[in-house]
């Protein structure tokens, strides 16, 4: 695996080696010493979670708050995605930065996304299987998001906006400033575990 750091050092991007011939395929996904080794990520993943979407579905902006804040690890095992992470940790020198990076079954790179990144995708094929590994459960009440369209954030989702599928929940979320529930970088509370 290579691991290479983003525009936001925090936010790495994650080359497996794929061994094939012609009757196919292996890859390792995941293997927790070489992320401790090699990045630096030291996180006990505790749940997968998979969604199939069609193209357009947009998911995001997410994030949720500790005590249930969660570290990320994504990819896509069909079709192709348009996958954001965004600093949402006050303080920090890269706060309300983006990393963008294109996830497919083709190219299959991974991007772990550390507690205090608001996370999301948009599927630029007919359909895409995403799957994501995450370091603490669900919580409802500690689910927040931020508007997909942001101005402030300026994100090019490489899509046309009348092509975009939202929520109901995500129709409603709040622009970055109007948000009362962000991270605190300078806090070890939501720094990068």
């Amino acid at each position: 695996m290579e691991f290479i750091k983003t525009a936001i050092p925090d936010v790495i991007i994650i080359k497996p080696k794929v061994f094939g011939d012609d009757r196919g395929y292996f890859v390792e996904t995941f293997r927790s010493d070489l992320f401790a080794q090699q990045s630096g990520i030291k996180t006990n993943f505790i749940q997968d979670n998979e969604s199939r979407s069609d193209y357009g579905v947009l998911r995001g902006l997410h994030y949720q708050l500790p005590p249930y804040a969660q570290s990320k690890l994504v990819r896509v095992i069909e079709g192709k995605v348009l996958d954001m992470a965004v600093d949402i940790r006050q303080g920090s020198a890269t706060f309300g930065q983006y990393v963008s990076v294109e996830l497919s079954a083709e190219n299959k790179q991974q991007l772990f996304i550390p507690r205090g990144f608001a996370h999301g995708f948009v599927v630029l094929s007919e359909t895409a299987l995403f799957a994501y590994k995450v370091d603490n459960y669900y919580s409802p009440e500690c689910d927040r998001g931020i508007k997909f369209d942001d101005a402030d954030l300026a994100i090019d989702w490489q899509i046309n906006k009348e092509q975009i599928q939202l929520s109901e929940k995500d129709k409603l979320q709040p622009l970055l400033k109007e948000s009362n529930d962000l991270f605190n970088y300078n806090n070890d509370l939501y720094a990068l575990i």
